[in-house]
């Protein structure tokens, strides 16, 4: 089992051979697929939010299943939901719900499983601030539609009063590729202020005009490798990127006026605020989370599944890795940085599950 990655800086692309790596960890030989039994292969693509997370899924479970082998391009959402509509993947992967147009365009149906969730950090690189960086709500969205130009700027001197902030100029850092990370922070970031998506920001979707005052990069990673090397930059990744990158992240202020850290137990208040709600669908919309505690900015990633698959033994298989990933898969989570799913969002993914034909 593999995973291959899309890096965001140059062409380069790695294949990580999952079951190699698990029997080296392991120290063990891995196990073998039992003698005439079908060798499937499951090729998906999408988002770089998770990425990290089916790697590990691929390393572990095809330690466990080699007749299975999981291939997995991590091209952005935008790219993602394009494969899987054309039907040239076995299943995409998205931070956001594909839309209604989008589902239309599959004779064979779509099933949106819930796989994973996490936070949306704000990650930035200012040497010699000397301490841990505040954003009130209103600051950084006007940072982001390019109205706080300054790190001196008063708005966030008053947020900051103990850090030496410079009178140097705030690069942002955005996605260039269609983006489920993208799509969630400007839905946060018009949940929070009308306006933007009345026209002071730049809108709201998977790809964004950032009106020319952004540094652009391809997925989490080059998000994140971009801020490491420049000095005044800011930019939006899922956590745990940033983490493995020690960049450092800002508490940010959430609905109810606290300032939050990115830690496991603010992410999981939001998305216990959100379950509280009392639709399915408003159940999974974490855009402005309620709450004292909770962080402001989370979103689940989904995988996308056929609703019928035509071979009998890929639909299983497709059936079985994901059920896993639901389940066992989870323990996995918090190691990477994700937010294991509630309880709710895995008995949601297994009803869905449940419906694919194969």
């Amino acid at each position: 089992m593999r995973i291959v990655r899309t890096l965001a800086r140059g062409a380069a692309v790695f294949a990580c051979a999952g079951l190699c790596l698990a029997a080296w960890a392991s120290g063990s030989a891995p196990a073998r697929a039992a003698e005439g039994e079908q060798k499937v292969w499951l090729r998906g693509a999408g988002a770089t939010f998770p990425a990290p997370l089916y790697e590990k899924w691929s390393q572990v479970y095809g330690a466990a299943n080699p007749q299975v082998s999981v291939t997995y391009d991590a091209v952005g959402s935008g790219e993602g939901i394009s494969r899987f509509v054309t039907g040239s993947v076995d299943f995409g992967a998205s931070d956001t719900r594909i839309s209604d147009k989008e589902a239309s365009q599959m004779s064979r149906g779509v099933v949106m499983v819930p796989a994973t969730a996490g936070m949306i950090v704000l990650a930035y690189n200012i040497i010699g601030i000397g301490g841990d960086l505040r954003l009130p709500r209103d600051v950084y969205v006007d940072i982001f539609s390019g109205k706080i130009t300054l790190w001196s700027d008063p708005r966030i001197q008053a947020a900051n009063p103990d850090l030496k902030l410079p009178k140097r100029n705030i690069v942002v850092v955005a996605r260039q590729d269609s983006s489920g990370t993208t799509h969630a922070f400007t839905s946060h970031l018009a949940a929070i202020d009308p306006n933007w998506r009345q026209g002071s920001g730049p809108s709201v979707g998977k790809r964004i005009d950032w009106l020319g005052t952004a540094m652009l990069a391809r997925g989490n990673e080059g998000v994140s490798a971009r801020i490491k090397i420049s000095d005044g930059a800011i930019g939006y990744v899922e956590y745990g990127f940033a983490r493995r990158l020690g960049l450092p992240v800002a508490s940010l202020q959430n609905k109810a006026g606290t300032f939050v850290h990115p830690v496991e137990m603010a992410g999981q208040a939001a998305l216990a605020a959100a379950a509280a709600r009392p639709t399915e669908q408003e159940r999974f919309v974490v855009s402005d989370p309620d709450g004292v505690d909770a962080y402001p900015i989370v979103t689940y990633s989904w995988l996308l599944l056929y609703g019928k698959y035509d071979n009998a033994a890929l639909g299983a298989r497709m059936v079985g890795f994901t059920g896993w990933g639901l389940a066992e898969g989870q323990r996995y989570a918090q190691e990477l940085g994700y937010l294991p799913l509630p309880q709710a969002a895995v008995e949601q993914g297994n009803r869905v599950l449940a419906s694919v034909r194969y």
